[in-house]
């Protein structure tokens, strides 16, 4: 695995979810793979969820892999990612519960 998308919930969450996504992409740093990380990519959080998801899926489909944070199956922008990711193949992670929200 080269690249890794990180995906998951956002909306609702106290800073939108950002921490959890900081922590998952720091992990995957640190075992070598490059972690491409939605909070990094809209990191201005007034942006529309249209343009934040044109942006994501541009680097989403540059992946080998997909990482998907807990309570993504609850939030309509990861669950797009997800079906994309299988769609074209890439692995599929899931994040347990109590290493992403350590």
């Amino acid at each position: 695995m080269k690249r890794i998308y990180i995906a998951g919930p956002m909306t609702g969450y106290p800073e939108l979810n950002f921490p959890a996504f900081h922590r998952e992409a720091d992990y995957w740093r640190s075992v070598g793979v490059e972690a491409i990380n939605p909070a990094e990519i809209n990191s201005d959080p007034s942006a529309g969820w249209h343009e934040c998801m044109r942006a994501d899926i541009r680097e989403l489909v540059t992946c080998d892999a997909i990482a998907m944070l807990p309570g993504w199956e609850k939030s309509k922008g990861a669950s797009l990612e997800h079906h994309i990711a299988r769609e074209l193949g890439l692995t599929v992670v899931h994040v347990p519960q109590k290493v992403a929200h350590v």
